[in-house]
């Protein structure tokens, strides 16, 4: 399960990997990759006031990932205060170019996931964010690779199927996060830089230990289930829910954004034809928290129970995740399958790893009581 890929993109340069979004989910997995399977210093640029601050921040995360072991990878890992949002980054001359002649590649995985900001607000982290990263790595002299953590739902309203090459196919968006992954994609491809933009479809915990700090999309409707707060849920039964868990989108991340094959290409990290369906989640969930299982409304249907219910607070709570489970898109993926399953990278089925997801998730008390990803591995 998974693969190291420690022989894609040998000959890299030995300038340090800037990554940016090492505090979050995708990005605590990326920064382990690159310090246990590459020797290069890593670069990480995080929001704080100060450098130290910002420290204070990477050593929690360098904690949370590593344990004990934490204080050996240490040494070569440095944090930077920078905002994305700021011009510049927020950095000084100096800083700029310190970064810009000792920077090898740029990882950016750093983005606002929140499907419910306003659109100035999800476009200044989003897009001119990535516009700004681009701006630096348009300074960095010979840069190797610019990787770009996209997302599979640029392909927003589109219905059928969407491939790793198609981008503006006339398609709507959801809500302000596809909009500007989607906006943010083409700057990327439009910067004249050697990138590489991956596209996970939707991330979900460790298919090892179930461990995760995001509990979003899927976890949501799963959680309320649990709880009893509904006995339905707004879908149509045959809809795929595409779900890749994070150790597979990290080590794909890692393999593609170095092989040579990547310069110019867009990547699906998705299930593609593992994809579950709703009625199958439903149906596993059932079994998981021994209850009845939920039933499949048509999403008009459920608004109109739900209006009713006494749950209704809470369920507009999750209202921003239903259109997931509605979904017409398929995401190609066979580019990607092809250059990462000889390497052992392989997106397996949900159903092969969803009892781990929970049982973690109600170890976790959905979140609330934290388990560092170390703790949840046993290292």
């Amino acid at each position: 399960m998974g693969g190291d890929s420690r022989g894609m993109g040998k000959g890299m340069n030995e300038r340090a990997v800037l990554l940016t979004g090492a505090t979050g989910f995708i990005g605590m997995e990326l920064l382990a990759r690159h310090l246990e399977r590459d020797e290069r210093p890593v670069i990480t640029l995080i929001r704080a006031d100060s450098d130290a601050a910002a420290q204070a921040r990477l050593d929690a995360v360098l904690e949370n990932v590593f344990g004990t072991s934490a204080a050996g990878y240490r040494r070569r890992v440095r944090a930077v205060a920078a905002e994305l949002t700021a011009p510049r980054l927020g950095l000084s001359d100096a800083r700029w170019e310190e970064l810009a002649s000792s920077t090898g590649s740029i990882v950016h995985s750093a983005a606002s996931v929140s499907f419910t900001l306003p659109l100035d607000c999800a476009r200044d982290i989003n897009v001119e964010g990535t516009r700004r990263m681009l701006e630096l790595a348009s300074h960095v002299d010979g840069l190797e690779r610019y990787a770009h953590v996209s997302t599979a739902y640029v392909a927003g309203t589109h219905e059928g199927p969407f491939a790793e090459a198609d981008l503006d196919v006339g398609q709507g968006f959801r809500n302000t996060y596809e909009q500007t992954k989607f906006e943010a994609e083409q700057l990327v491809r439009a910067s004249g830089l050697r990138y590489t933009i991956l596209r996970p479809s939707i991330v979900v915990g460790d298919r090892r230990s179930g461990w995760t700090s995001a509990f979003n999309v899927l976890y949501w409707p799963l959680r309320a289930f649990s709880r009893g707060l509904f006995t339905a849920v707004p879908a149509i039964p045959t809809a795929q829910v595409d779900v890749v868990p994070v150790d597979y989108v990290a080590d794909a991340i890692y393999a593609l954004s170095r092989a040579p094959e990547g310069v110019g290409a867009t990547y699906h990290l998705t299930a593609g034809v593992h994809a579950s369906t709703i009625q199958e989640i439903a149906d596993a969930a059932s079994t998981y928290f021994k209850k009845p299982p939920p039933r499949v409304l048509a999403p008009a249907e459920f608004a109109a129970l739900a209006a009713e219910s006494a749950a209704a607070p809470a369920l507009e709570s999750g209202a921003a995740y239903f259109p997931y489970f509605s979904v017409s898109t398929t995401f190609d993926n066979a580019v990607t399958r092809a250059l990462l399953e000889p390497a052992g990278i392989i997106a397996s089925p949900l159903r092969e790893y969803l009892g781990r997801l929970l049982d973690f998730a109600t170890r976790s008390r959905w979140g609330k009581r934290p388990i560092g990803r170390a703790q949840a591995l046993g290292t």
